[in-house]
């Protein structure tokens, strides 16, 4: 095993790294096909096993890296970097994705301002919504209250919504 440990661990770090970080600028930028997502997640994910075997096949030369002034300078300074994340709160961002940021503006209004979008009338939206489970009674209620209403997800009437739409 420590043979193993010794000739593979840094290799995979090192690959597994590259790839998090140019799928990660990738990201950053919004360029390069779809997978480069996923792809980070999960190789990110696997890139802890080789990491901890780094850990394992060198912890003693860590444990004296991790008393030095250096070591504790930059996790005092990682981690001020993240703190400003964590403060500002959700206010202001951008809410995701474009079509997750589309998808809470259409389940924010009523069905009466929804219903064009699919080439029904209102009336036609309220009764496949009210068929579905949904209470329609007040025709002013945003299609996001009438998930909760009915102890749904916004996701289970985009569901509803987008087998109307051939997609």
């Amino acid at each position: 095993m420590s043979q193993i440990v010794h000739r593979y661990a840094t290799p995979f770090i090192t690959w597994l790294f590259m790839i998090s970080l140019i799928t990660g600028i990738a990201l950053f930028v919004h360029i390069g096909p779809a997978a480069f997502r996923e792809m980070h997640e999960i190789l990110s994910l696997v890139l802890i096993l080789p990491f901890a075997l780094h850990l394992w096949k060198n912890w003693r030369p860590m444990m004296a890296y991790l008393r030095k002034p250096a070591m504790i300078v930059a996790t005092a300074v990682s981690v001020a970097m993240m703190v400003p994340f964590f403060l500002a709160g959700e206010e202001g961002r951008a809410g995701g994705p474009p079509q997750f940021a589309f998808a809470g503006a259409v389940m924010a209004n009523p069905v009466d301002k929804v219903a064009p979008l699919f080439g029904l009338s209102a009336e036609d939206l309220q009764a496949l919504l009210g068929d579905a489970g949904y209470d329609v009674s007040d025709p002013g209620q945003s299609l996001h209250a009438m998930a909760l209403g009915a102890g749904k997800s916004d996701a289970d009437i985009a569901a509803l919504l987008n087998g109307l739409s051939g997609a």
